[in-house]
């Protein structure tokens, strides 16, 4: 069975490129450009990973992240914070997030950063 991972991004360039590289990395890929859908997707989809952008309108990616760290059944699936806030990592890791990915990113740190966390 594949991977699952669910994405979170407003910009829908990003969103694009992110899902098609991971789609083709064999990952069962869900995007969503909007932030009040992240945890009813968590709940019915199940990722093995979860990448979020940092700024997006609504709950922020760190908040999200806290959410679902703190969730029961979700607590232990990693997650990736997007962010253009490079000098800001402390801050972003305090969420509780597995690994940070600065934009702009490159696409084999984000497959090699997937593939780490999720193997």
């Amino acid at each position: 069975m594949l991977k699952r991972i669910l994405v979170l991004d407003d910009n829908q360039d990003i969103l694009d490129i992110v899902h098609e590289t991971l789609t083709y990395e064999n990952f069962e890929v869900k995007s969503t450009g909007e932030s009040d859908n992240v945890m009813p997707l968590v709940e019915a989809f199940e990722p093995d990973l979860v990448i979020l952008d940092y700024r997006v309108a609504g709950q922020n990616g760190g908040e999200l992240c806290r959410a679902i760290k703190s969730h029961p059944k979700f607590n232990n699936v990693p997650v990736i914070i997007f962010s253009a806030y490079i000098n800001h990592e402390s801050d972003l890791f305090a969420y509780g997030c597995d690994a940070i990915i600065d934009k702009p990113f490159d696409l084999t740190e984000l497959v090699d950063k997937v593939n780490n966390l999720i193997s």
